[in-house]
């Protein structure tokens, strides 16, 4: 049995930090060098480089939609990495065999600078490397917790987040400099390097670590609950169909939209649909499963609607490394200072937020009487990022007018979108691991990170709507260009959806699903 920090004279505050998170934090903050570092080049390669064969006015459009095709396919893959985690191998075999196949993808990047398969090869090892252990990674923070020393969680979770960033602002800051002074080959060699580094620093901690096992076959699991009660009536399965025909209808839609667009879509189509004719006629799931079981599948369900009331989020989030660079591009700016190297400045300001946030900010809205609880910070986060595309695309109808002005004002809109970023997804992660039931964390994990995927479809969707002549004559019709347009668009994406979230939030019931025991 484990003794409480009042049963044994200490305090919440005395109760120490396990001493292992300190290699799962030097794992993440190198994984983040080498993951960011090439990210945040990737797009002025594409353009300089490796898409040189494409007419110059094509370039940019086709860089974006290999951009986002590629974070699409690292926040798709979680799905993978959650199941394997939670059924196959646990957490940290998981980690540590995908953190290998990561460490190829990235040697790829270095050797196959001239050579597209080879290079987008090396992209789908990555996606699928980085991908697979990102659902298991601030899940295998959260297994290290618990309920004696689950306050300290948040704390941890803010350090995780913060190391993310420490890593994101160095590369960030240095890998465009290498981009330029010792070429491609060097500047993603470098990411690759610190990968390796990583998975070692990850190795080094193994005989530290909790070890939750994965569970074994369950008669009770999401899968066999959710199917039980879709048996159980008609209107579940008429909307579970309706959703497997959408899917359907997107995959007929490929030769227009292509594999990754009809693929996402069609995952969205079951996901949503499905899930709406589990949840409608759970209680005939009751009798059949365990009253923890069907309530587990109930609270991922609800979690789930929250999660793609997030989405919209991500889609301007993921841009800042596509659009905003491209923007940047047409500024003025010193002969030194490359475009890319404005995204140093997101991690910069994270640093400097979650303490301010935390220490200051937080605590004094709570003397006044006002709870900063995670729904609300994620409320509130969604505004934010919706400011700043507000911010953005009036910038970019002052360069649409051919007025030409420092690549500074940029500043506030990173500051905005920052701001936001630190309110929904550092308080996602914890968030999200506290509602999932044990034997789903590293499945709900996914999904939480599958709301990126689904954001940057979004994207890849409104790029494509964009090729339509009815949809750019109606764009001219409104006296703003294409990229303006789209950047007011996505603001106004953003701020409905924080209505409806802020709306759903009011409604929905925290639980805890922190480990009882240590």
């Amino acid at each position: 049995m484990t003794t409480s920090p009042e049963r044994d004279g200490t305090t919440p505050a005395q109760v120490p930090i396990p001493s292992q998170i300190s290699f799962i934090i030097g794992n993440e903050g190198c994984e983040r060098f080498s993951f960011y570092g090439m990210r945040n080049i990737l797009t002025v390669f594409l353009v300089s480089s490796l898409l040189s064969y494409l007419p110059e006015a094509d370039r940019a459009g086709a860089a974006k939609d290999v951009f986002h095709t590629f974070v699409i396919g690292v926040f798709f893959f979680p799905l993978l990495g959650g199941w394997l985690a939670d059924r196959l191998w646990g957490k940290y075999n998981t980690i540590l065999w995908l953190s290998l196949l990561y460490c190829v993808g990235q040697l790829c990047l270095a050797l196959f600078v001239h050579n597209r398969t080879g290079f987008y090869a090396g992209l789908f090892l990555i996606a699928l490397g980085s991908g697979g252990i990102k659902p298991c990674v601030s899940s295998f923070v959260g297994d290290q917790f618990d309920q004696t020393n689950k306050h300290r969680a948040k704390v941890v979770f803010d350090a995780f987040y913060w190391i993310i960033n420490f890593g994101s602002f160095f590369a960030s800051l240095l890998m465009p400099i290498f981009l330029k002074q010792l070429g491609p080959a060097i500047a993603f060699g470098v990411p690759g390097a610190l990968m390796f580094i990583s998975t070692v620093i990850l190795w080094l901690g193994r005989k530290r670590y909790v070890m939750v096992p994965p569970a074994p076959p369950d008669p009770h699991s999401f899968l066999n609950v959710s199917r039980t009660a879709l048996a159980s009536g008609r209107p579940g399965l008429v909307l579970a169909g309706v959703g497997v025909v959408l899917a359907l209808v997107s995959f007929l839609l490929m030769p227009a939209f292509g594999f990754v667009i009809s693929f996402c879509s069609a995952l969205v189509a079951v996901i949503a649909f499905g899930g709406a004719g589990v949840q409608s006629q759970l209680a005939g799931a009751r009798g059949r499963h365990p009253e923890e079981a069907v309530e587990g599948v109930r609270s991922v369900l609800r979690v789930l609607v929250l999660f793609a009331l997030v989405t919209p989020f991500w889609s301007l989030f993921d841009q800042k490394a596509s659009t905003w660079v491209l923007q940047a591009d047409l500024m003025t700016k010193p002969s030194w200072f490359q475009s890319s190297q404005m995204q140093a400045l997101n991690p910069a300001l994270v640093m400097l937020l979650i303490p301010f946030n935390n220490l200051v900010l937080f605590p004094a809205l709570k003397r006044f009487g006002y709870e900063m609880t995670a729904l609300r910070r994620m409320t509130i986060g969604i505004v934010f990022s919706g400011l700043s595309w507000v911010v953005v695309g009036g910038m970019q109808v002052v360069l649409d007018g051919g007025q030409a002005f420092s690549i500074a004002w940029q500043v506030l809109p990173y500051a905005l979108l920052t701001l936001g970023e630190v309110l929904v997804s550092a308080t996602g992660l914890e968030f999200a691991y506290s509602q999932a039931p044990q034997a789903m964390k590293g499945t709900l994990m996914s999904f939480w990170l599958l709301a990126v995927t689904v954001g940057n479809l979004w994207v890849l969707v409104v790029n494509a709507g964009v090729k339509n002549s009815a949809v750019t004559n109606f764009i001219a019709s409104t006296g703003f260009g294409v990229t303006a347009f789209q950047m007011f668009f996505f603001a106004g994406f953003a701020f409905v959806a924080a209505l409806i979230f802020g709306l759903r939030a009011r409604d929905y019931q925290v639980v805890d699903h922190y480990r009882k025991t240590g």
